[in-house]
């Protein structure tokens, strides 16, 4: 039998779970990590999972990783983290919208978020998905769509990060940033996944433009061909990244709950005597709440990711899958009811 051992503290993203195998002279190290997330992504698909999840997923807790299903529970959220000295964002959640009616609703939904954002005061920028304002129909049509959400963020000194989806997307995604830019859309950011071998190609790319970029490991599940499946690697390069951001210009979002690289990061740019004008950490709703106060409370600049909307299910999975701690808190409140 292997016997699972427990890892010391370090990525709260994805904690290390891993079995050793004793052998005469030697020890192997297999990390168990990749399994759970493999497995968990995979029932992602299933629609006897997806229906029970969907069914009893918000009951049984969900609603500690999304603010409510409607703006009018998420804005309470948005403003207690406020409150606490906290930036934020907001997203709608969905992606893969496959008719143009539909996407086009979708900004126009945007459009009214933003609105209510001003209306209430809140210190809350957008996140959106291309493929929800259609990229899947085309890049033409999720350009409008973004543009315009962009035009009335920009009416309201506000900002729109463009997230970053699969790697079979990321071309198309960054065409449609640099075309923003271009079209003098200046408060628009996007995304780069330290696992993707290309990343580091795209960044030299992207930085003579100073962009404003959010820095994640990257939580899709890819081929070896185009990602690192190694852990340690993903995580050295993403270091990598933030050192180049943070000391060659533009804005770095630095996304992650691992301590080591949260440490690492403020430490460096500490030295480099950087200020929070060029950098924050962003974390998830609902993941580590306590850290992100304590971060804001020592001056750091804290944005947190607080999601809402009814299409949560594969939200859910991928926070499931990226710590299986977070998929075993899930079980015991099923085992309670």
């Amino acid at each position: 039998m292997i016997p699972i051992v427990a890892m010391p503290p370090g990525d709260q993203m994805m904690t290390a779970t891993k079995a050793t195998a004793a052998a005469p002279g030697r020890h192997l190290t297999l990390d168990l990590n990749p399994i759970f997330r493999k497995g968990i992504l995979a029932a992602t698909q299933n629609p006897a999972v997806a229906g029970i999840v969907r069914a009893h997923g918000m009951r049984l807790g969900a609603a500690r990783f999304v603010a409510g299903e409607t703006l009018d529970e998420a804005v309470p959220v948005l403003r207690q983290l406020n409150e606490r000295g906290l930036r934020t964002n907001t997203t709608m959640l969905g992606e893969g919208v496959r008719d143009e009616a539909t996407a086009r609703a979708v900004a126009s939904d945007y459009l009214a978020v933003l609105d209510r954002i001003a209306a209430e005061g809140l210190t809350t920028n957008i996140a959106l998905k291309l493929t929800h304002l259609g990229l899947d129909l085309g890049e033409d049509l999720a350009y409008a769509n973004v543009a315009a959400v962009a035009a009335r963020a920009a009416q309201h000194g506000n900002f729109v990060r463009i997230d970053m989806e699969e790697s079979a997307r990321v071309d198309a995604t960054l065409r449609i940033y640099l075309r923003l830019l271009a079209d003098g859309h200046a408060n628009v950011g996007t995304v780069l996944q330290s696992c993707l071998r290309r990343t580091p190609d795209d960044l030299a790319a992207l930085l003579p433009l100073r962009p404003n970029l959010r820095l994640v490991k990257g939580a899709y599940l890819e081929p070896a061909a185009v990602a690192d499946p190694d852990k340690v690697e993903v995580d050295a390069a993403y270091v990598r990244l933030a050192d180049r951001l943070l000391t060659e210009g533009g804005f770095a979002a630095i996304a992650t709950h691992d301590e080591r690289i949260i440490d690492r990061v403020l430490s460096f740019a500490d030295r480099q005597g950087i200020g929070d004008d060029r950098f924050e950490i962003q974390m998830l709703y609902g993941i580590r709440p306590q850290r992100q106060i304590d971060l804001a409370k020592a001056g750091r600049r804290v944005l947190v990711a607080t999601p809402f909307g009814s299409h949560w299910y594969h939200y859910l999975m991928r926070r499931l899958a990226e710590r299986p701690a977070n998929l075993a808190w899930l079980a015991s409140n099923l085992a309670r009811r």
